[in-house]
């Protein structure tokens, strides 16, 4: 946020500033998207549903893990479509945690996990991953911090801020790991069609072991740009889902009634709109990674999925990330966010978002590269 003041101080007066922090695709939700939540405007669609969400929409969910994953859920009972997959991972941890629980949180992560896991009265836990290591988990990792108190792991795969998938040799870790200590696994899945190269996105649903203690959240946002729609949902067992049901009964409702036609649509609808953003995000990596890779001192992996770029700056002389970033706002006219924000493991880093247009990736990183190449 105080990175955001400074950048919108700037703008006043008279500064460009070339804003790669957001998470939020540049662009348009797919037509037909925008149609049939209109369509069902004009209809008069635009009362209350089931907390469930619509019967259609359900079992369009519960076909594609089956087509993608191989993973049955019953979409009357084990599938509930939620205002957002963030209210989704929300409703699956008050779900499941009670005071003083705790749960495992592989870091770098999104910064909302640890602040939605104490609004549920519980403790994250920190399970830090290291850039030398290629933030690769392992069940040593998750072993050191457990204690009689976790009660759930929160994984999200292709990772935002590292953009990491998670191997077939991690996730067979994670079932594992999971099934000895009896955890509920709650997996973010909302990057999952943003993939590049031969890497492939896997669910931990997919291992027996886990698929009776784990929640699946995916949604809308990213993969069809409908950020602004706030649609989402979470499938799982139904002794599991019956407790996210009453969490979304007794807080939000349901999701709008016209926007899960939308979402129908989307799921339902010609999926080269999203073949067509994933090529563009394929091509802004490839030239972003590239043209950095340029700057000495810099560390700077390829992304295997997301939108995100997550160079190490570490050896550049920056006294942490936050400081980086505060250096580039000044220096360069460009926002990133800091490591740091994304828990330990993120410090000596900073996030970079692919998710703009052409022209402002270019124009960001193009700064980014000549103001970190100069002595500062």
């Amino acid at each position: 946020m105080a990175l955001a003041d400074r950048a919108r101080s700037l703008k006043q007066r008279g500064y460009q500033v070339v804003n790669l922090a957001g998470g939020d695709p540049h662009f348009g939700t797919p037509e037909h998207v925008v149609d049939a939540a209109r369509d069902a405007l004009a209809e008069g669609f635009t009362h209350y549903t089931s907390s469930r969400g619509l019967p259609e929409l359900r079992k369009a969910v519960a076909d594609l893990l089956s087509l993608r994953s191989g993973v049955i859920r019953d979409p009357d009972n084990e599938v509930v479509i939620t205002p957002s997959a963030k209210h989704a991972v929300f409703a699956s941890l008050m779900a499941v945690l009670d005071p003083g629980d705790e749960v495992l949180i592989p870091t770098p992560s999104w910064v909302s996990y640890g602040q939605m896991v104490r609004l549920a009265g519980a403790q994250p836990v920190s399970v830090p991953l290291f850039a030398a290591d290629n933030f690769t988990l392992s069940r040593e990792l998750l072993e050191a911090k457990v204690t009689p108190r976790t009660k759930a792991i929160v994984l999200n795969s292709p990772t935002n801020p590292t953009g990491r998938v998670l191997s077939t040799s991690e996730l067979r870790d994670i079932a594992d790991f999971s099934a000895a200590r009896d955890l509920v696994v709650i997996s973010d899945e909302i990057y999952e069609d943003i993939v590049f190269g031969d890497n492939t996105h896997r669910s931990p649903a997919e291992y027996p072991e886990c698929v009776d203690r784990t929640l699946t959240v995916s949604g809308f946002s990213k993969s069809f740009a409908m950020t602004g729609w706030r649609l989402g949902y979470v499938s799982g067992p139904q002794e599991l889902m019956n407790a996210v049901l009453k969490v979304q009964e007794h807080s939000v409702g349901e999701a709008g009634s016209f926007i899960q036609r939308g979402g129908m649509a989307a799921l339902l609808g010609n999926r080269s709109p999203v073949r067509h953003m994933v090529e563009q995000y394929d091509r802004h990596r490839k030239w972003a990674h590239g043209e950095l890779s340029q700057v000495p001192g810099i560390e700077c992996a390829l992304p295997e999925g997301a939108f995100y770029l997550f160079p190490d700056i570490s050896a550049l002389g920056f006294s942490d990330s936050h400081a980086c970033a505060q250096w580039l706002i000044d220096k360069a006219g460009v926002v990133v966010t800091p490591g740091s924000a994304f828990g330990p493991g993120g410090e000596g880093h900073i996030r970079l978002s692919l998710a703009a247009s052409t022209a402002t990736v270019e124009a960001g990183v193009n700064r980014l590269r000549d103001a970190l190449s100069t002595p500062h």
